[in-house]
């Protein structure tokens, strides 16, 4: 079904729609494509979106609707970690091998301070369409701003999975130690 003939707002309205239906990401390819407009516009329409207060957040996969429902409780910890672009997805499997859920990147850039990047990363395959945008992208990462330096906001539902994927990470050499 075309959706070319509605108004801006209908078309915001309806996006917020399609994202509040899906958990999964939508793309904005896909959403340009669903709403015949160009993939510049969706963004525009998603910026007024979160501008209004809707809880839209931008992943590396596309676009999510973070509904307000409760979550189970999540054990979190922030670790700083250091590789180089080739062993990311190393890194990422170690972590969502362990059951660990991989919430974001965050660098501390010496001029610009920090910035932080939501990668919503839970399994293989999600580090699977990660590596992929990677690579066909050729985008830098985050880390290689900061020599490979970066830290990761990680979860799981239980503590010890946290303990082991970072024992993990710290047997591949990929923790920053004290």
């Amino acid at each position: 079904m075309t959706k070319s003939k509605l108004t801006s707002s209908e078309r915001r309205e309806q996006i917020l729609n399609e994202l509040k239906q899906t958990v999964e990401p939508k793309t904005g390819k896909e959403l340009s494509e669903l709403y015949s407009v160009s993939r510049q516009v969706i963004v525009g329409d998603v910026a007024l979106l979160k501008a209004q207060n809707e809880p839209i957040m931008s992943t590396s996969q596309g676009y999510i609707y973070m509904s307000q429902q409760e979550e189970t409780p999540r054990y979190e910890r922030t670790i700083a970690c250091c590789h180089n672009k080739e062993q990311t997805e190393e890194e990422l499997n170690v972590l969502v091998d362990h059951g660990v859920y991989v919430k974001d990147v965050i660098v501390d850039h010496p001029i610009y301070g920090e910035f932080k990047a939501v990668l919503h990363i839970s399994n293989r395959v999600d580090v699977k369409k990660f590596k992929a945008q990677i690579d066909q992208s050729n985008a830098a990462l985050l880390s290689e701003l900061t020599g490979g330096v970066h830290l990761h906001t990680i979860a799981a539902n239980e503590e010890a999975l946290l303990d082991q994927a970072e024992q993990a990470l710290r047997d591949q050499g990929f923790i920053v130690e004290d």
